[in-house]
């Protein structure tokens, strides 16, 4: 997508903060390894998820969080957050760290809300069909940097294995110039998807596979950095709320197409996934 409207101004910022904060010595960003909190807030080490069974560990470090107001002395209710209910955690260094983070989140957050109606149009349902099932839409924001590697890409060791997203869509912000991201096409074989200067990447993910009973299908993806150089990107994996039962939607099932999938909460699947990607 492109005229997505947010400023470049917003996504140097968070870049800048993200290389400052990925710089610092392991032991320090430890401190806060999100294999220690319930909800998976926090750090996660290079070679500490495996996305793909197939591989041997994902070469990437990472730094999550999830919905806040960007100003600490407002509040504003949230519902509950179910499966993964809790707050963010946030690195005492570098300064300034939340507050160049959190703007480049809720601007991702709006452009995902102003997606659902194009979703739920393309699937001839009412543009506001998803409005009561993302009151408290459950966004998840990963800040990743991926070291950069050499040899093949045949190598059990690779930026991040193969996998779909757990949630209704990714929207992701990838470094310019630097090609990384490969997704798997109807041939199965694997394509680039280059970044392209003012764009985000829109990946489909489970969510939406599970409700729409395959008619929307999950985009099996991976991240080889053969750059030679360091490579940062920003996904939103941006779902539903996590109380929502993920059922197929009625247009999508019929004889020909019968449920493929059983009823879970979204919550409750999202866990599961983390569980497994961070074998916890």
């Amino acid at each position: 997508v492109k005229n997505h409207g947010i400023p470049e101004s917003t996504i140097s910022a968070a870049l800048d903060a993200m290389k400052a904060y990925f710089s610092l010595p392991e032991d320090v960003k430890l401190e806060l390894d999100l294999k220690k909190t319930p909800n998976f807030k926090g750090y996660n080490a290079v070679l500490s998820s495996n996305n793909d069974p197939a591989n041997a560990g994902d070469m990437h470090e990472g730094f999550e969080f999830g919905w806040e107001p960007i100003d600490k002395a407002r509040v504003e209710e949230r519902l509950h957050d179910g499966a993964m209910a809790g707050g963010n955690v946030w690195p005492p260094d570098p300064p300034g760290f939340r507050e160049a983070m959190l703007p480049y989140y809720h601007a991702a957050f709006a452009l995902g809300k102003k997606l659902f109606p194009l979703f739920a149009l393309a699937l001839d349902l009412p543009a506001n069909f998803f409005d009561d099932k993302t009151k408290n839409a459950a966004a998840i924001m990963r800040a990743l940097h991926y070291p950069p590697q050499t040899g093949t890409v045949d190598d059990r060791v690779i930026g991040i294995g193969a996998h779909t997203d757990f949630e209704c869509f990714t929207i992701l912000w990838q470094e310019p110039e630097i090609q990384a991201l490969q997704v798997l096409n109807a041939d199965k074989k694997w394509i680039d998807a280059p970044p392209i200067p003012g764009t985000l990447v829109i990946n489909l993910g489970d969510q939406f596979a599970r409700w729409t009973n395959d008619v929307f299908r999950s985009t099996v993806h991976r991240a080889v950095n053969r750059s030679g150089v360091r490579r940062y990107s920003i996904p939103l994996f941006f779902g539903t709320d996590y109380e929502v039962l993920l059922e197929p939607i009625e247009s999508c099932v019929s004889s020909e197409r019968p449920r493929h999938y059983e009823v879970v909460t979204a919550g409750e699947y999202v866990k599961e996934r983390l569980k497994k990607a961070y074998g916890h």
